[in-house]
């Protein structure tokens, strides 16, 4: 018989990474300070009424088409080697795995951000992950540089994309598939975690937890304020520092909600063979 799926849904920037992507080795080519790139992509965005995402995309291409760098797919993969992670990562998803596999169930990782999708997939985790979901570029045949934005993924949009994973439909072109009434899930939405690290993680860490599935916020240490507003609003379930270690706080509860999830899957298989 097959194993009942639990996925677990990451937020990338600041959930998992440290920092925004662009911080660790892209603006600090560009000759710029991380403040002065997000500053001048905000400006734009105001300036421009473009959408804070679309925005900082935009500005990506448009710095780089200035100095000169060659805004290759080749490139923003080479990015991701320079990204560094909260204690722990590295092998936070085989102690997962194996815990969930001793509990009766399966386990996947899934990221759903606003961030850029060609650097995470040059990151030494991107092969934990089913799937990535991340904005990403069109890139010209001709030159092969980024010239618009493909996909982007703004903090509403996320949810979408908790009904794709829940549904198994993890094409992007499959729009129609999305809205269909399916009467089995892939995973079912009980069995879904969301962990993300502030507001704007919130529409998809309440589609987490009012569909019965469970929503965590992580902090980086010392900075637990945001983090307890969200708990405070009844947004989320949990609050642990971003701290991915063995015996740490956020494994626990990790692994408490998957044994939850495995016991409800074996009580229910059993109602189920009355």
């Amino acid at each position: 018989m097959k194993k009942p799926i639990i996925g677990i849904i990451y937020d990338f920037d600041r959930t998992l990474a440290i920092e925004d992507l662009q911080n660790f080795s892209f603006i600090p080519s560009l000759g710029m300070k991380t403040e002065e790139f997000w500053e001048k992509t905000n400006q734009n965005s105001i300036q421009s009424g473009m959408e804070k995402i679309l925005s900082y995309m935009y500005m990506m291409i448009e710095e780089s088409k200035k100095r000169g760098i060659k805004l290759t797919k080749e490139y923003l993969y080479s990015l991701g080697a320079s990204v560094r992670f909260f204690p722990g990562l590295e092998t936070w998803f085989k102690r997962i795995r194996l815990f969930a596999e001793n509990q009766g169930v399966e386990v996947e990782h899934y990221i759903i951000t606003s961030g850029t999708k060609e650097i995470i997939e040059g990151t030494k985790i991107a092969k934990e992950f089913t799937k990535i979901f991340g904005c990403e570029f069109l890139f010209s045949q001709e030159t092969k540089e980024a010239i618009w934005p493909k996909i982007a993924i703004n903090y509403t949009m996320k949810t979408q994309y908790f009904f794709r994973i829940a549904k198994g439909i993890l094409n992007q072109s499959e729009d129609d598939k999305v809205n269909e009434r399916t009467k089995e899930k892939r995973i079912k939405y009980r069995n879904l975690i969301y962990i993300g690290d502030g507001l704007t993680d919130v529409p998809a860490m309440l589609m987490a937890k009012e569909h019965g599935g469970k929503s965590i916020a992580v902090y980086s240490k010392g900075h637990v304020e945001k983090a307890k507003t969200l708990i405070q609003d009844e947004r989320v379930n949990f609050v642990c520092e971003a701290d991915y270690s063995a015996n740490s706080l956020l494994e626990k509860v990790v692994k408490l909600n998957i044994q939850q999830m495995a016991i409800s899957e074996l009580l229910a298989l059993k109602e189920v063979k009355k």
